[in-house]
């Protein structure tokens, strides 16, 4: 769909951003405000704590992988006392534990907490998080990057404070826009909070955008792009496109498992949006990067790498947004065709085949 250039100061550009914070608000099932900066979800990150953290105040940042750590070291920028709770990677985060630590330690006001990791294919159950978190009175900011749009995230009915997603994963657009709700704990909370803030201002942006504009130079090629996915998302429906991510992700499980390798992930806590997988022992290391070659320039799959200490011993497989089918059989296919190149044996088309099983019987598919 071709979209024009705009004012992005005139009335075009207002009616624009209406549909849009509309949109938004459905999506992220919420009745809270919708704030939209044009930055990466790591700006969404960084606009929590500069809007909610003062120097010297102890939060506790929740972290089971490279962007849990992320977040508590955004918080450590800003001057925070960063209790971190550390889950090894591939596990999610215990209720339990968190109740503990927040039950040990009453100055913390703030928890961060991520709830769909990508750098090991793991969900946290947010639901029991937050409502431990709740429970204990404390305010709860949650990096919904990989999981808002995707994954089923009812912010009012959960209770989140404030949830940050951002443009480039389940919402199928450029990267380049961040977007997060805002409730009124955390406007409380912003008022006092001292850290420095400016272009991530949260009342600046407000104030703007109640006029139909935003408090900087927006990123219009990127909310065009925003706009058609909301549409397409409003059409497919919320609970279909919940449905639809488990599916998928139990299709390539059933992939994996026919490769006979080793998911990232504890059975109990698989992402319905990423798929991080272990590479057989002898394509580890240095191999792994001609394995990614094969996949791209030989079969056209652009497959991730792992990130800290699973670097050069894992791949992952980013499923999130408009992904169908016969993009799960054709992936499928290409993974099993590239590990064969490189001497990983297996029966040809099994994977193919598991995976086209799984997509078949979807109840099945998404009990596992």
């Amino acid at each position: 769909m071709d979209a024009p250039m705009i004012n992005h100061r005139g009335p075009e550009f207002k009616a624009l951003l209406k549909e849009l914070e509309d949109g938004l608000r459905w999506a992220f099932q919420t009745s809270h405000d919708v704030l939209v900066f044009p930055a990466s979800g790591t700006g969404g990150l960084e606009s929590v704590v500069a809007n909610l953290v003062s120097p010297g105040e102890r939060i506790l940042a929740v972290s089971i992988g490279a962007f849990g750590d992320r977040f508590a070291d955004c918080a450590a920028a800003f001057g925070a006392h960063v209790v971190r709770h550390a889950v090894p990677w591939g596990e999610a985060a215990d209720p339990d534990d968190v109740d503990q630590i927040l039950a040990d330690e009453p100055e913390i006001r703030t928890v961060l907490i991520t709830h769909n990791e990508t750098s090991t294919g793991v969900t946290n159950p947010l639901r029991e998080l937050a409502r431990v978190v709740k429970g204990r009175g404390r305010l709860l900011a949650i990096d919904g990057v990989s999981s808002i749009g995707s994954i089923d995230l009812p912010v009012d009915a959960w209770d989140v404070d404030v949830a940050v997603t951002a443009s480039q994963k389940g919402w199928m657009s450029p990267p380049g826009v961040t977007m997060l709700s805002v409730g009124p704990a955390a406007w409380e909370r912003r008022a006092t909070a001292q850290a420095p803030r400016f272009y991530f201002d949260w009342e600046r942006a407000h104030k703007m955008q109640q006029n139909g504009a935003t408090f900087t130079t927006p990123a219009l090629s990127v909310l065009f792009g925003l706009r058609e996915a909301l549409r397409m998302m409003r059409e497919e429906t919320l609970p279909a496109i919940f449905r639809r991510h488990l599916q998928i992700a139990a299709s390539f499980r059933a992939a994996v498992e026919a490769l006979d390798l080793r998911l990232v992930a504890a059975p109990a806590a698989v992402s319905p949006t990423v798929t991080a997988v272990y590479f057989p022992e002898e394509l580890q290391g240095d191999l792994a990067k001609a394995v990614f070659a094969t996949w791209r320039e030989r079969y056209g799959l652009i497959v991730a790498g792992g990130q800290g200490q699973l670097t050069g011993r894992i791949f992952r497989l980013g499923h999130m947004g408009a992904v169908s089918p016969d993009d799960v059989l054709a992936a499928v296919d290409a993974l099993q065709r590239g590990l064969a190149d490189h001497g990983y044996g297996v029966q040809p088309g099994i994977a193919v085949d598991a995976a086209q099983r799984a997509l078949a019987e979807p109840e099945t598919a998404l009990a596992s």
